[in-house]
């Protein structure tokens, strides 16, 4: 039986109780992502943008997926310390794929953990089955023709619900925790929607950890619509571990004079597939995605980004930078989109590469698309392995073999992260980063939950 039968029959059956624990929101839209996903099937290798994960063998295992919303017994905000000093954020969690909702404390006083009275007037965060607003939900994604996504749609039953009105500036990052955690392998589908009208301002940091040895397979689609002269900083983390397979994907459109800052972040994974779908809708916007990763052992990392560029006068600039160790594969593929009629766009796109060993394996593929003549377009792509006479002048000093390659390592991927924003958060990393090398555990110290 075909991998995509399965979730067909199950939508079949369960699609009554699906829609009961939703909205109508959510709802309103799951039989036309059906359909399409009934007609098309998983992508194969086949497909230009899938021709490096084999997306039909990730789905293929039989996971269980909670369709009755069963609350799993911890208190995350108990149990849960993140260790990132300074930050000073506005802390939420999406348990599996549901949004937590904090009650009160055992003697009654209310819980101020999400960071909720902090938040200025008309900010919304919370629900998304609570809070979805018709006219964007789905828009982005139902437009994507992508299986996975519709797949998504089709499942996915709560989620996380940003809006920030017209000229309102967010000053505390909110920073989201995505816990995996179950007794049994399990499939969970998170949905996140951001709106960001005119003149808005807002940072977000997710974390995603998986608290428990099982085999997980998420599913994350992220909608994002950024107003004219809004501002969106967005920071994806990846700390689980080798049994989780991380299908994300994110679609963002920008209006008019508009700014995205993307950075996306893999230091334990099992396997990572990121798509990034960018669309500059409004003259004079610009964009910034950035992406590191850090892969050993069989672990597999695939980013697949796609900027349109449909209006003149706009900035994209990509950077990611990828380390991979024993048997671990990577794999980025860009491209930038010039319509007609878009001319003075200005972008560049790098992917920088370092295999330490034999076995590992990089694919990548830059490419730009231009219908302007009047633009200044580039990119470029490297694969190569550490420097032999740095690592000798280093080791003639007295450095050993392996704490020079861990030098050189994070030297090398230390310029992605040191283009982040949020200072505490860039401190951090390069913490974590340098552990992640020595192959340190790198888990926050208090957390009960990420062990």
């Amino acid at each position: 039986m075909a991998s995509e039968q399965q979730y067909i029959e199950l939508y079949e059956q369960c699609r009554e109780m699906i829609c009961e624990h939703s909205s109508d929101v959510m709802n309103n839209v799951r039989e036309e992502a059906f359909r399409r996903f009934s007609a098309s099937g998983f992508p194969t290798r086949k497909v230009e943008r899938y021709k490096y994960t084999d997306i039909e063998q990730l789905f293929a295992p039989d996971y269980g997926l909670n369709l009755n919303r069963l609350q799993i017994p911890v208190d995350p905000y108990e149990a849960f310390r993140c260790d990132v000093p300074n930050l000073s954020t506005s802390l939420y969690f999406v348990v599996n794929d549901m949004f937590y909702h904090a009650s009160k404390k055992e003697d009654g006083s209310k819980r101020v953990a999400t960071g909720t009275a902090r938040l200025p007037e008309g900010v919304v965060i919370g629900s998304l089955k609570d809070f979805a607003q018709s006219e964007y939900y789905n828009r982005l994604a139902g437009q994507a023709h992508d299986a996975t996504t519709d797949l998504n749609t089709m499942l996915a039953q709560d989620g996380l619900y940003v809006y920030v009105p017209k000229g309102v500036k967010v000053g505390r990052t909110i920073q989201v925790i995505n816990i995996l955690r179950s007794d049994v392998d399990l499939m969970v589908n998170r949905r996140v929607l951001i709106v960001l009208e005119e003149g808005a301002e807002i940072k977000m940091l997710f974390c995603d950890h998986a608290a428990d040895d099982r085999h997980f397979l998420a599913t994350q689609v992220i909608e994002a619509f950024v107003g004219e002269n809004a501002s969106l900083d967005l920071y994806c983390l990846e700390e689980t571990h080798h049994k989780n397979v991380r299908v994300s994907n994110v679609y963002i459109d920008q209006q008019a004079n508009s700014r995205v800052n993307h950075n996306v972040i893999t230091l334990h994974n099992g396997i990572t597939r990121n798509k990034l779908d960018l669309t500059f809708s409004g003259e004079g916007a610009e964009c910034q995605c950035y992406g590191c990763v850090i892969a050993d052992k069989e672990q597999h990392v695939d980013n697949n980004t796609l900027i349109v560029h449909k209006v003149p006068h706009c900035t994209s600039q990509e950077l990611y930078k990828y380390v991979l160790d024993e048997h671990a594969t990577g794999a980025f593929a860009g491209r930038v989109l010039v319509e007609h009629g878009a001319q003075k766009t200005t972008s560049q796109m790098t992917n920088q590469n370092l295999t330490a060993t034999k076995e590992a394996r990089m694919y990548t593929q830059p490419m730009l698309e231009i219908y302007a003549d009047d633009v200044k377009c580039a990119h470029g792509s490297t694969v190569g392995q550490l420097n032999d006479a740095a690592l000798f002048y280093m080791r003639q000093r007295g450095i050993s073999l392996q704490e020079a390659k861990v030098l050189l390592q994070n030297a090398f991927i230390n310029e992605v992260i040191d283009k982040m924003e949020l200072e505490p958060l860039r401190d951090r990393l390069h913490h974590l980063v340098e552990k992640r090398f020595r192959g340190e555990l790198n888990k926050c110290e208090g957390c009960k939950l990420c062990k």
